[in-house]
């Protein structure tokens, strides 16, 4: 075997294994009826299964949220406007990660205002909740005449004269801010109770809350220290030890999914500057299952429509050009899945563009060889002057292409981005599909016996 048939093995068995990770559900399919049978003793229910990994699919193509929401930067410094847009987007990124979102999009949009995307969202409201709201925590010392206070409230009580906004009050009263709060937290986790398996929350605090809680610990021995999350207590714990080591627990009646989110709401921080949700939008799966349908078959009927005018006006190398247009699929797809690309009506409408760019390729190399190929010039020789004579339109084409998909990337927003990066691999991969395979399979076709039939690419 020649150089040129090696490379036609190592296509054809590279083909196979991308078709195999881009569609494994059809493999999977035929390997579920190879299992009914045995040959030789050989059973195939033994065959395993292809692991799938799906395609990330975007808010129009998966169903989900679309959420706008205003901050309210009146009370920060202009020099400071932009951080503080910035440190919102972080927080707002970390809680939206928290709650387990497929691929959210969260992205500064003119001076005031934070998009925000979900895909594959169930619970909205839910979502909303965890977005906007901003705990606080507080730790606060017992008063020295705490119990002349505590002697004072019960005579009250017994005279019936005690309102709820009496208790809050007494609370205030009783226990007075150390200045540590959840800015000093590093890190919580869910842990349980050894002793009574009680869910609770462990803080791990950064070297300044470390210091300030070994200095609060050690002046409170046999005293309560009493834990604030929005303004109401949640643990009252007494001091039994100075604690050095910058690790507290909160306790209290929480289930396990409250102490949970509490958790996550103290790792993901508050939010710099308040934010105001002004509008919501919800794209349902049905709609987004039915976009995908659309989506899927507008690509498949342009990609049939090529390869007919293909074939049609280039004959066989027309052939060879859909092959390689189909390898050149299974390379982009397969680059989507490994990135991973999230999907979106834009995304695809830059994957069936750069369909059309892949060909435009194989068009310019054709018309060359046909000119070749008219001035009398033998099969091989005028192959390789197509390709040589093709290479410089090939290489601007591709290269401006890119520079505008590079500056739409950068300087848009996220719909625009996501066809800016489809259609940038794309270009990628045309120009390697091009180069590389209709090359080793154009040679392939340049013998004796087809020296005789040239009109087969005319």
């Amino acid at each position: 075997m020649n150089k040129n048939t090696y490379f036609l093995i190592i296509i054809l068995v590279a083909s196979l294994f991308l078709f195999v990770f881009v569609w494994p559900q059809a493999v999977n399919k035929g390997v579920d009826k190879l299992r009914q049978f045995s040959i030789f003793n050989f059973q195939f229910s033994k065959l395993p299964s292809i692991p799938e990994k799906p395609f990330v699919l975007g808010l129009d193509l998966l169903g989900g949220a679309h959420l706008l929401y205003e901050a309210d930067l009146s009370q920060v410094p202009s020099e400071d406007v932009k951080n503080a847009l910035e440190g919102v987007r972080d927080v707002i990124e970390r809680r939206v990660n928290f709650f387990g979102v497929s691929e959210p999009i969260v992205q500064v949009s003119g001076n005031n205002r934070l998009i925000i995307e979900l895909a594959g969202i169930n619970d909205v409201n839910q979502a909303i909740q965890m977005i906007g709201e901003t705990p606080f925590l507080e730790f606060k010392e017992e008063v020295s005449n705490s119990q002349e206070l505590l002697a004072e409230f019960q005579k009250k009580v017994d005279l019936g004269a005690v309102t709820e906004f009496d208790t809050l009050a007494l609370n205030d009263q009783i226990f007075i801010s150390t200045g540590l709060n959840g800015k000093h937290v590093k890190r919580a986790q869910l842990v349980f109770d050894p002793q009574t398996g009680q869910p609770q929350v462990s803080l791990e605090l950064n070297n300044e809350g470390a210091g300030l809680f070994a200095g609060i610990t050690k002046k409170n021995i046999g005293r309560r220290v009493a834990i604030y999350l929005d303004g109401l207590p949640i643990s009252v714990p007494t001091v039994q030890t100075e604690i050095s080591n910058g690790q507290a627990v909160i306790t209290g009646q929480f289930t396990p999914q409250e102490a949970k989110l509490l958790a996550t709401r103290l790792n993901s921080g508050a939010l710099p500057v308040p934010i105001k949700l002004i509008s919501q939008q919800t794209v349902g799966a049905s709609l987004g299952s039915e976009s995908l349908n659309k989506s899927l078959k507008a690509g498949i009927y342009g990609l049939i429509f090529v390869a007919v005018f293909m074939i049609v006006f280039y004959r066989l190398p027309g052939m060879v050009s859909v092959v390689a247009l189909l390898v050149y699929v299974l390379i982009v797809l397969s680059v989507y899945k490994l990135i991973p690309v999230t999907l979106t009506l834009a995304g695809i409408a830059g994957f069936i563009l750069s369909l059309g760019i892949a060909v435009d390729a194989n068009v310019l190399i054709f018309a060359r060889m046909k000119e070749e190929l008219s001035a009398g010039k033998m099969l091989g020789q005028s192959v390789k002057e197509g390709f040589s004579r093709a290479w410089l339109s090939i290489r601007d084409s591709h290269v401006t292409t890119l520079l505008g998909a590079g500056v739409l990337y950068i300087f848009t927003t996220s719909v625009v981005k996501g066809f800016a990066l489809t259609l940038g691999l794309g270009v990628l991969t045309s120009l390697f599909t091009a180069i590389m395979v209709t090359r080793i399979l154009l040679t392939s076709f340049t013998g004796q016996w087809f020296e005789r039939k040239k009109w087969l690419f005319r």
